[in-house]
């Protein structure tokens, strides 16, 4: 068996959580590989709304094995809260959720360098979550993190040096700070955690897999939010793309099947940073209502444009992604003409492919398209879409050299339709 692995292609919030829901039935095992708490997956069915955070987004479905990978990094504070929210609406989760032991805990003093950090940067700084996520990243490459194994080996010696450490970069950096509830609400996570299967989860997904059972890799953020290739420095502290599936869970390049490549039908990004196809004028205030595009984990109002194709096609290259799943298409719905980006205008010259910097002046070229007028929420099957809705979806295709192989027309699990369906 193969894995399959499932991501975002733009600068995240694509929508990954009600896809993974949607899929998590084809499969036996979901598995997430990386990121933390700064990433909010938003799922709507049955009239009720989950954000989940740190959990897989597979929990919904009651038989499926959900497992937190080695590169993920845990709150146990958040993580509790998140965890008792979900089993107070009626979804159990010791039994169906492991957690690796090789994922790195964000300790409370990683959340105040967190904000020290950013405060120090003044008009630089990178719009953060505030989570504590790149201190957590920036200990574990640097050998100094405490590992959710550690919670039951010399556990308060471990934590205890490494908060010690971190108490003396806040004293050089003059940062004042309380650390009194922070910790308590911390160390009553810790004890939350117990109750959990801690598991080596390299061993329990090759495992699975030499078993003949189906695993879904699920990422959080977006491509363009990669460490490595996306619009460095911002961007978030792990590797996004699909290689981060074998790093972040123990799983060989070869055993890579499909990897599904999410997208809205526009673009979206949230805090600092570089965005080709931003829109300042009532467009933008436009999609930014009716996409309800405001941070499900920070609040933050997304900042939108057209889509970009020359991120995108960047995006599809860096994944090998061999399925595309567009979100959002409903939110055009009203919109009289439709715009792409397909090149950009650097210093004159026209090109089509994703440079080295994309921080100034990069001026998006675009092909126009008829908007379809229709609403489309209440549609059941691609034999409804509309004429012009169909030639977006063909132009989105030629340009990307992949098929979409479902469409999103609204929150709900249902409002998800499957094209090229076999009779």
């Amino acid at each position: 068996m193969k894995v399959d692995v499932l991501l975002g292609l733009q600068w995240g919030d694509e929508g990954k959580g009600k896809v993974v829901d949607v899929l998590t039935p084809k499969y036996d095992v979901v598995a997430r590989f990386q990121g933390g708490p700064n990433a909010g997956h938003t799922l709507e069915f049955e009239g009720q709304k989950y954000v989940l955070r740190s959990i897989p987004s597979g929990i919904f479905q009651g038989d499926k094995v959900n497992i937190i990978g080695n590169g993920v990094v845990l709150d146990p504070a958040l993580f509790k809260a998140e965890a008792e929210a979900l089993e107070a609406s009626g979804h159990p989760l010791k039994e169906r959720l492991h957690i690796s032991k090789k994922a790195h805990l964000i300790l409370p003093t990683h959340r105040i360098l967190d904000a020290a950090y950013e405060a120090a940067k003044g008009d630089a700084k990178v719009g953060t979550t505030g989570k504590g996520i790149g201190p957590t990243y920036t200990d574990k490459v640097s050998r100094n993190g405490v590992r959710v194994g550690d919670i039951l080996h010399n556990f308060e010696q471990k934590y205890g040096a490494v908060k010690a450490r971190h108490e003396q970069i806040l004293k050089s950096l003059n940062y004042e700070y309380d650390l009194t509830e922070l910790e308590k609400a911390w160390m009553e996570g810790i004890e939350y955690l117990k109750q959990f299967h801690f598991v080596d989860s390299e061993h329990e997904v090759n495992n699975y897999l030499k078993d003949g059972k189906s695993v879904l890799c699920e990422g959080a953020q977006g491509t363009m939010l990669d460490i490595d290739f996306g619009s460095y420095p911002f961007v978030t502290s792990s590797n996004t793309v699909c290689a981060g599936a074998c790093t972040g869970l123990g799983v060989a390049p070869n055993r890579i099947g499909e990897v599904f490549g999410i997208f809205k039908a526009y673009c979206t990004r949230v805090g600092a940073g570089p965005f080709p196809t931003e829109l300042f004028d009532e467009t933008g205030d436009k999609m930014c209502t009716l996409g309800h595009e405001f941070g499900s984990v920070t609040g933050r109002k997304r900042r939108c444009g057209w889509i970009d194709l020359v991120a995108l096609k960047y995006s599809v290259m860096i994944n090998g992604v061999t399925k595309l799943i567009m979100m959002k298409s409903d939110v055009l719905d009203t919109f009289d003409t439709i715009k792409a980006c397909v090149a950009y205008k650097v210093d004159g010259e026209e090109i089509d492919y994703f440079p080295y910097d994309i921080t100034e002046g990069v001026e998006p070229v675009y092909a126009e398209l008829p908007g379809w007028k229709t609403d489309m929420t209440k549609m059941q099957s691609e034999d409804e879409f509309p004429e012009e809705f169909n030639a977006y979806l063909t132009f989105l295709e030629e340009q990307l050299g992949v098929e979409i192989k479902i469409v999103s027309v609204g929150p709900d699990r249902a409002q998800t339709i499957e094209r090229y369906t076999e009779e």
